[in-house]
């Protein structure tokens, strides 16, 4: 067995990846998709301009009343 100290980052990478893909495999399921999936264009956005923008601000998060902005957490992370 390889121990970490004599492998090579190419060896090493190659085992992070490895166990990446196992545990997002145990997370996540086997994911399939034939080639033929892969390359095929999706169906063309047909929705206005209008459409799109209301979409969007359908889907758009707001922060609760009082919540600390971005620029509030960002300070208190970077005191900490």
């Amino acid at each position: 067995m390889t121990t970490i100290a004599s492998m090579t980052l190419e060896e090493l990478q190659q085992l992070i990846d490895e166990r990446i893909n196992e545990h997002l495999t145990h997370l996540l399921g086997q994911l399939e998709m034939d080639e033929e999936e892969l390359f095929t264009d999706e169906e063309p956005d047909t929705r206005t301009w209008e459409q799109v923008k209301q979409d969007i601000e359908r889907d758009r998060w707001t922060p609760p009343p009082g919540a600390k902005s971005s620029l509030e957490l960002l300070r208190e992370d970077r005191e900490s």
